[in-house]
């Protein structure tokens, strides 16, 4: 409401917004001029359904990255793989990666010599080694069933914190799940040396696969989506040679992940209606920067 009118009224005033002024309006009062600055969708991202696509494949990869060591785990664990022969593989993989990481990198500036990370991985391996048996017995009074409960919530929390969107280094809480989930895994193998093997692969799976991703992302664009598409298929055949209908559960939410959610996005986001005006928040738009030295 405006002010008062009538006979005996004073002259109209027009309304002005301004708060350093009293004037003959109540405080909440606007005039039919306040919609006119209103503004629709302004800072709304448009999605393209294929672009949306490859980036779910980083989400999709990771979780055929799961399937994959569980796998090797279930394997080891009946006795189907010799844990030295996949430790050589393990080995021969992570040698492999890394001659690619520091190709893709060409001239790059390292954080880190070659020496430093042959040091890293020496020492890593060592301690590994060196306590793997006291590993072994580190779950002997706990049941199976609650080390299997507590590996899958571990694998849960590794794919939900996971940073997708800069994935190297993998952020600590997501690594130190599956680093937790995998040793909880690998104390229910058979020997020390099984255990030692399915944590060098944790690490390689875990920790080094997701750097050499990036990196592949970054230099080689065109490779990425190869690497996510092998990697899935990976996983669903690894899981189908041991549990078919998981294979098809696996298949389904791979399928429903990368095609089905972006199509949902794209499509929702053309019923998404922002508006913005002169109620917003004042916004900052000088560079600042000169200040903060």
């Amino acid at each position: 409401m405006g002010a008062d009118s009538g006979p005996g009224a004073p002259a109209a005033v027009p309304w002005r917004k301004v708060l350093y002024e009293r004037q003959a309006f109540p405080d909440n009062y606007v005039d039919g001029r306040f919609l006119e600055e209103l503004r629709l969708n302004i800072r709304v991202r448009q999605y393209r359904y294929w672009a949306v696509v490859r980036e779910t494949g980083l989400i999709a990869q990771q979780v055929s990255c799961v399937a994959v060591f569980l796998t090797l785990w279930s394997y080891m664990e009946r006795g189907a793989l010799v844990p030295s022969a996949v430790l050589w593989v393990c080995l021969t993989f992570a040698l492999l990666g890394y001659g690619l990481y520091e190709i893709l990198g060409g001239s790059c500036v390292r954080e880190r010599t070659r020496l430093a990370d042959l040091q890293s991985a020496t020492i890593f391996l060592a301690f590994t080694f060196g306590f793997s048996p006291v590993l072994k017995t580190l779950t002997e009074s706990v049941s199976t069933d609650t080390v299997q409960a507590m590996s899958a919530v571990m694998l849960l929390a590794h794919l939900v914190s996971f940073p997708y969107a800069q994935p190297s280094p993998p952020c600590s809480l997501s690594l130190n799940a599956a680093l937790f989930g995998s040793v909880c895994l690998a104390s229910r193998l058979p020997g020390a040396l099984h255990t030692f093997t399915m944590l060098s692969c944790a690490l390689l799976v875990f920790a080094l696969w997701p750097c050499l991703l990036h990196r592949m992302r970054e230099k080689a664009e065109w490779s990425f989506p190869w690497a996510a598409v092998l990697v899935c298929l990976a996983g669903v055949g690894g899981l189908g040679s041991l549990w078919p209908e998981g294979a098809l559960l696996l298949s389904l939410a791979l399928i429903t992940l990368t095609l089905v959610c972006p199509l949902l996005l794209v499509h929702l986001q053309r019923h998404k209606d922002n508006i913005h005006g002169p109620w917003d928040e004042a916004e900052i738009r000088e560079d600042l920067s000169r200040f903060l030295n």
